[in-house]
């Protein structure tokens, strides 16, 4: 397959390049990780206008109802900016309502999302079970309220509704848009993660009401597999800009009266993190093409892509470290947000070995 963008997707991602770079300098990613929150309503409102909350919201919800290549594009652009920004969770939750919800949820909730005027999140991690969509503890109760304990929910304070995982592949929607008042069983609390820039909370659910989402099996398979691949493009991204980071030292650091770079041991480590972030691309690309147009395929790309990706994304930006030296030891140098992005990423819905074992499984080995 001799794969290349539209002249749209090429416009997606300049797009998204010059404007990212521009609104999330260091310094500002630095103050966002720093910051409770994590973001502002004006760099969401933003990002809402240029119609990224909706990239995948069909067209009668007041979405681009673009597929998943679009979608790609700029989660390895976000990943290059490290932008912190609730536009993956929302995403998540966007893509589970599009798969399995039904016609009043989708009217309720896709609308907002594609204007901007809600955001959500997924609950997928059980407090004790760990991830595994198909497999999980949760189970309303016989008057239809659901009680469990949900963890790692990205950017749940911030959520007007969460879509929670549970038995069998089902899920349940939650509306937190009017918690406290109309849904006093629900508890928020913020968690200690990895990565500062993306903001994770423990979801505490106590005899809620909750909307069943339809048991597609099939179509929330492949909004999974659709997650997975923004994740692993995310860390593309990310290693791509690692990459460039340790290329840049090692041209401009000098030891002996020569460029560090002109030794091999530095010079092979930048040629070995060139290697991977192009692997994980081409990867990355193959599963968002197999989701938009070979479906059967699509699972066993995307596992495959989040497997190579995490992994590779870590390796690199662990490698750029080492380039860089004492001074990329340090929490002044920018460079160890990129490394816990790409260690978040790896572990996030499923890590490499799951995914491996997943690939292994659809391969029929």
């Amino acid at each position: 397959m001799n794969f290349d963008f539209t002249d749209d997707q090429r416009a997606i991602k300049r797009t998204a390049r010059d404007f990212l770079g521009a609104r999330y300098p260091p310094a500002t990613v630095r103050a966002l990780a720093e910051d409770e929150r994590g973001f502002t309503d004006e760099q969401w409102q933003e990002l809402v206008e240029l119609g990224w909350a909706g990239v995948i919201v069909p067209e009668e919800h007041d979405g681009l109802g673009l597929g998943v290549v679009e979608l790609v594009v700029i989660a390895e652009e976000m990943g290059y900016a490290l932008a912190p920004s609730p536009w993956f969770s929302t995403t998540c939750a966007a893509l589970m309502l599009v798969a399995a919800g039904s016609d009043a949820q989708r009217e309720r909730w896709l609308g907002p999302v594609a204007r901007g005027e809600a955001r959500g999140t997924l609950a997928v991690w059980d407090e004790h079970s760990g991830w595994a969509p198909d497999h999980s503890e949760v189970e309303p109760g016989p008057d239809g309220k659901l009680t469990c304990v949900k963890i790692a929910v990205p950017d749940a304070a911030s959520a007007d509704f969460a879509i929670v995982s549970g038995a069998d592949g089902r899920h349940w929607l939650v509306d937190l848009s009017e918690r406290g008042v109309s849904s006093p069983g629900i508890t928020l609390a913020a968690e200690s993660a990895i990565d500062p820039t993306r903001k994770l909370f423990r979801m505490a659910l106590e005899g809620v009401a909750v909307e069943p989402l339809a048991a597609s099996l099939d179509a929330v398979a492949r909004a999974y597999a659709t997650i997975v691949t923004v994740l692993a493009a995310e860390n593309v991204g990310v290693a791509q800009r690692a990459m460039e980071m340790a290329v840049e030292y090692a041209k401009d650091r000098a030891q002996f009266d020569r460029p560090i770079g002109s030794y091999q041991a530095v010079s092979h480590r930048c040629a070995q993190m060139l290697l991977e972030v192009e692997g994980s691309r081409s990867l990355c690309y193959w599963a968002a093409w197999a989701l938009d147009n070979e479906p059967d395929s699509g699972p066993r790309a995307a596992s495959s892509a989040k497997a190579y990706a995490g992994d590779a994304g870590f390796r690199v930006a662990a490698s750029a470290l080492q380039v860089h030296g004492g001074i990329g030891f340090t929490y002044e140098h920018d460079l160890h947000f990129f490394l816990k992005r790409a260690h978040a990423n790896a572990h996030a819905f499923g890590d490499s070995r799951w995914h491996r074992d997943r690939v292994a499984d659809l391969a029929g080995v």
